[in-house]
């Protein structure tokens, strides 16, 4: 099947007007400058997570070290998260919308720019791999709601409740009082966003949440959004988004860091231009919080966050490691 692809080198008008808008006045910009790894480099494969995740990020260090895809690492690793019920953010166990509802979002995209994604999905746990088979089985890049539902009901995966009796109280203690207020770093955990470089080093992205605790019926965050929970260009690098995904989107968060990339900053360097710029535009009267991650063509990451207390999993050479992350503030 012909699949949609989304051009390596999209310019911005391409990607149109609320693209264009984020990445106009792109500081120093220059044009193709991004660093590419050279064919002599050695390749070494790598995994990077939003938040505390060494369980997800082990799994997709074993896809990888067996051979596997960057594709798969990043798809088998976030289903780890997806089936743990202690995780009040991802997959089982989210907690539920005001009307007692979880619903979840997620997208993946590979080193050829194919895209997959699922919104305000009941009943599946596993969405990430859901999305994957948006990608490769459909014409199509978004599937929502029902209609994603039922199709995944005709790819095989099994109905569940999603809502565990954990997630439950904490509804009913929520409905108490029925105030709608984000909380920074809720839970230590949010979104999981992950990036993975294999052997061949091709580059992959996958991202999973359950959203905003007691959000809206029918809200969707920045997650399955191309460009703004993730985005991969295999020449450059990608990008993945965490926190409050309103704000997200309206920078088209992840798509910007990369573009920041190829014009020749680090990752670390387009991270934190690219969280300032949200900084630039809000009065920070209610405080929130964005962290992005980001990893290059040769393997080099970066991340910044608004507020402390955002880390990342970094996974290279054997090595497991929590990585806490500079602020803003």
């Amino acid at each position: 099947m012909k699949r949609r692809k989304f051009l390596q080198n999209a310019s911005l008008s391409t990607l149109g007007m609320v693209a264009t808008a984020s990445v106009i006045g792109c500081e120093n910009s220059t044009e193709n400058t991004a660093v590419i790894a050279s064919a002599n480099t050695a390749i070494q494969p790598i995994v990077i997570a939003t938040w505390r995740v060494p369980n997800a990020t082990a799994k997709a260090w074993e896809v990888l070290q067996n051979g596997g895809t960057s594709l798969d690492a990043v798809e088998q690793g976030c289903m780890i998260e997806e089936a743990d019920v202690k995780n009040f953010s991802v997959g089982k166990g989210g907690l539920p919308d005001r009307d007692g509802n979880v619903t979840l979002d997620a997208c993946i995209m590979d080193k050829d720019g194919n895209y997959g994604a699922v919104m305000y999905v009941q009943n599946i746990t596993h969405v990430i791999s859901l999305a994957r088979k948006v990608m490769e089985k459909t014409p199509h890049v978004i599937l929502t709601g029902k209609g994603a539902e039922k199709f995944g009901y005709e790819q095989g995966f099994k109905k569940e409740n999603l809502l565990t009796e954990s997630s439950k109280k904490a509804w009913k203690k929520w409905k108490e009082t029925s105030q709608y207020k984000p909380i920074i770093n809720i839970e230590n955990h949010d979104t999981i966003g992950m990036l993975a470089i294999d052997t061949k080093g091709d580059i992959s992205g996958a991202c999973t949440t359950s959203g905003l605790a007691y959000k809206m019926a029918g809200r969707v965050g920045d997650s399955p959004i191309i460009g703004s929970g993730l985005f991969i260009d295999n020449k450059i690098g990608g990008a993945v988004a965490t926190g409050l995904g309103e704000e997200v989107v309206k920078t088209v968060g992840s798509f910007l860091v990369v573009e920041l990339m190829r014009q020749g900053n680090s990752p670390q360097e387009a991270c934190e231009i690219a969280v300032k710029r949200i900084v630039s535009s809000n009065s920070q009267k209610n405080k929130f919080q964005v962290a992005y991650i980001a990893m290059n063509k040769n393997g080099e990451v970066g991340s910044y966050s608004i507020e402390p207390g955002f880390s990342y999993m970094d996974y290279v050479n054997g090595e497991n490691k929590e990585v806490i992350t500079e602020s803003v503030f």
